[in-house]
């Protein structure tokens, strides 16, 4: 027998966890599993296991609204984060309904039956399981889990010592007293070098090699405003303020950098330039030639890559990469790094649900064929929606929205007896780029992701206050959704199901 279920969630992490929280809340009469290809949940602070992982935004904002954070670190490091949302599944009987090293490989959608049949691959044998769900919410996020990127370059099977990326963080790597080379320049890159040259166990010396400089913004690691609120005010009450603080404070810089980057430039060079003396050559290292925010913002706490910059256990180096040799790597000036680890802290493959195969009524799904609806929904795909958080703000803040959001959708269904909700592009809609991001990953990404419009509801705002009222407060009756009632089939005929639109 098939197991049936009305909804599916794809993913036990951050994200997948607050869907299962909201569902259980406002969806009770649903019912639901979470299926998670790895052993244990946490997603992406489960994988990531590479020294001083943490997050670059503050936990105020990501952690979950329902559930406050209760640490005085507000840039907690992955081991935290992970308990948090362990923590969360627990208190809440959320672990009971996750079935781990269950693989999504194939997803087929039957308007005759308006369901999903689900199919996976359990366990270490990947022994053949099929789920049929009346709707699938992925969880999942947006790159691959199985690789992260690597660029050929030339020479690198020359290197004598050991290649890491940090995505594949082998257990137990001693870096002790080694030299090693960190390239790249992205959040994974400005949080690696600090880890690994500061403490116990610090490499001899560590070089980040850096193509190009990126925009650094320090902050710190503690919160003085929520700390000094939860003191004096219940938690419930001091976890809202410091959220919506943190919010408005995030996009304030935001509207700063992409309104007036001269100034928001000048700041962040008068920062590093202060901790890090008159004499580092902050203008070679840390001015790029791209306006704040084409590409994310990294966030520093403490300064702490300032800190090993200026003490001279780490350095960095602005140049390109030549070519690889038995010693290190040689660069396009002239110059050779020594080392005897080298990290390619390169980036993401970006993807969306890497490995599956989706169909509609036996028609194979393109992803970059479709529209975004509401930054959570795909054109022509019935009854699935993804949850997928912001790029200039913390990823919670865009994916509670949505998982609040489908649950409405699910509410007004079940109201109405819809059985298909399906979104509809408007007729001579222009398109864009879904991110209007330069990085590397989004743009090696690009020609195989959705599409967004040119204004709502197939516009991506990137603002978390238009998305609350869109999102907590809009419409669900929405005139893009096409709703079909529950079908016939389901009660032993085959009539054609009946077509609703709103307008």
């Amino acid at each position: 027998m098939v197991e049936q279920l009305d909804v599916l969630v794809i993913g036990a992490g951050l994200s997948g966890i607050s869907a299962a929280w909201h569902l259980q809340s406002e969806c009770p009469s649903l019912s639901y599993a979470i299926v998670e290809a790895r052993e244990h949940m946490g997603g992406t602070w489960d994988l990531f296991r590479y020294p001083g992982i943490r997050s670059d935004s503050d936990m105020y904002t990501l952690g979950y609204r329902f559930r406050p954070w209760q640490n005085a670190k507000a840039i907690a490091d992955g081991p935290s984060i992970k308990a948090y949302i362990e923590d969360t599944a627990r208190e809440a009987g959320i672990d009971q309904h996750i079935r781990f090293q269950h693989r999504l490989v194939r997803a087929e959608w039957s308007s005759e039956r308006a369901r999903w049949t689900v199919t996976l691959e359990a366990g270490s044998v990947r022994t053949p399981v099929q789920i049929s769900a009346r709707f699938l919410f992925s969880c999942a996020g947006y790159y691959d889990y199985a690789q992260g990127y690597t660029p050929d370059w030339p020479g690198l099977a020359d290197f004598a010592g050991r290649v890491v990326h940090p995505q594949q963080w082998p257990e137990g790597l001693d870096y002790a007293g080694k030299r090693v080379v960190v390239i790249g320049s992205g959040a994974t890159a400005v949080t690696l070098v600090p880890a690994m040259a500061m403490g116990k166990g610090a490499a001899a010396h560590v070089t980040m090699l850096q193509r190009s400089p990126t925009y650094i913004a320090t902050l710190p690691s503690e919160d003085a405003i929520a700390n000094a609120l939860r003191r004096v005010l219940p938690s419930r009450m001091a976890y809202a303020l410091s959220r919506w603080k943190n919010v408005a404070r995030s996009m304030f810089y935001y509207h700063l950098a992409r309104t007036y980057p001269k100034i928001f430039k000048h700041g962040l060079r008068t920062e590093a330039r202060k901790q890090l003396g008159n004499d580092f050559p902050v203008d070679v290292h840390f001015s790029p030639t791209y306006q704040p925010w084409d590409e994310r913002l990294c966030m520093i706490p403490d300064g702490d890559l300032f800190q090993v910059l200026r003490n001279g256990s780490a350095s960095i180096v602005t140049d390109q990469i030549a070519r690889f040799d038995a010693a290190g790597i040689v660069l396009h000036s002239g110059a050779h790094l020594d080392a005897d680890i080298i990290v390619t802290a390169t980036g993401l493959r970006m993807a969306l649900l890497p490995g599956v195969t989706l169909t509609v009524d036996g028609t194979p799904v393109v992803f970059n064929t479709t529209m975004l609806y509401k930054g959570m929904m795909l054109t022509d795909l019935p009854n699935l929606a993804a949850a997928v958080g912001y790029t200039n703000a913390s990823w919670t803040l865009k994916s509670d929205l949505i998982t609040q959001h489908v649950c409405r959708l699910l509410t007004y269904m079940q109201a109405h007896d819809y059985g298909q909700v399906t979104p509809r592009r408007d007729a001579g809609m222009g398109e864009t780029p879904v991110f209007d991001f330069t990085s590397g990953y989004v743009q090696r990404a690009a020609p195989s992701l959705p599409k967004q419009g040119a204004r709502a509801p197939w516009r991506l705002y990137q603002n978390y206050v238009k998305d609350l009222f869109s999102l907590r407060h809009g419409r669900v009756d929405d005139p893009a959704l096409e709703f079909r009632r529950a079908p016939a089939a389901t009660r032993e005929t085959h009539t054609e199901p009946e077509l609703v639109r709103h307008g």
